[in-house]
């Protein structure tokens, strides 16, 4: 018999094309790729790869599974002055991984959908956390720091590609990019999660953000898009709610 209520299960409504309601998701999960764009990675001061060869190892972080906001309403979060946007292709693993390594052939078998989502960041405590060689939790994995559109099943949203990703605030472009300028793609990421985690049905991994990252305030509205298929719509609420 558990001693407290459990908490419930964070889940993610399910749509088809037609904006139908198929079910929700059960999410497990989250995990995050830093400096996946290389103009992002310039504008945050970091080394952007000239090729593959270059890349190195990509960059993962974590939030909790109940930072998943899936109404749209943020509060602005406590502890910082520098709420920052960044706007992503959200993918949901509907398969759990083999024991061993995740062969990148074989990665998308385990995608369940795409969603578009906010990786949300409090700027200041990440930038004081790196200028002293600290883990960047507190700027990354703090509640609400995960906002996230309606999943679309893998099938119904075809090739990633060259998808268009943007977002917009108070009815004005803050970001655009397209899918193809990711540095490390879907199963490239997941090839590599693996080698590091066991990867899950109820996974999701945000794959990084383009340039263009700013700060939001109370009473802003945002709107982030993949393509024609994918939304996400919202806006920041007083820190008292």
């Amino acid at each position: 018999m558990d001693v407290i209520p459990a908490a419930a299960t964070p889940r993610i409504p399910v749509i088809d094309r037609a904006g139908k309601t198929l079910g929700a998701f059960p999410v497990r999960r989250i995990y995050c790729v830093g400096r996946n764009f290389a103009d992002h990675a310039r504008e945050m001061g970091a080394a952007a790869p000239a090729s593959k060869a270059e890349r190195g190892n990509p960059v993962f972080f974590m939030k909790p599974a109940d930072a998943i906001v899936v109404d749209g309403v943020v509060p602005y979060p406590p502890g910082t002055s520098d709420l920052h946007h960044e706007v992503e292709l959200v993918v949901a693993l509907g398969v759990d991984a083999p024991a061993d390594e995740l062969a990148v052939d074989a990665a998308s078998s385990l995608v369940f959908g795409y969603a578009v989502g906010l990786d949300l960041t409090r700027r200041d405590l990440q930038a004081a956390a790196k200028a002293k060689g600290l883990p960047w939790d507190t700027g990354k994995g703090f509640d609400h720091s995960a906002p996230v559109g309606p999943l679309l099943p893998a099938g119904e949203l075809g090739a990633l590609d060259a998808l268009p990703i943007s977002l917009d605030v108070n009815g004005e472009r803050r970001q655009q990019s397209t899918l193809d300028q990711l540095i490390w793609n879907v199963p490239e990421i997941l090839h590599e999660l693996s080698k590091l985690y066991a990867l899950r049905a109820g996974d999701l991994v945000f794959m990084g953000t383009p340039a263009g990252v700013a700060a939001l305030q109370p009473g802003d509205a945002f709107h982030a898009r993949i393509s024609d298929a994918l939304a996400l719509q919202g806006h920041i609420a007083p820190a008292n709610g």
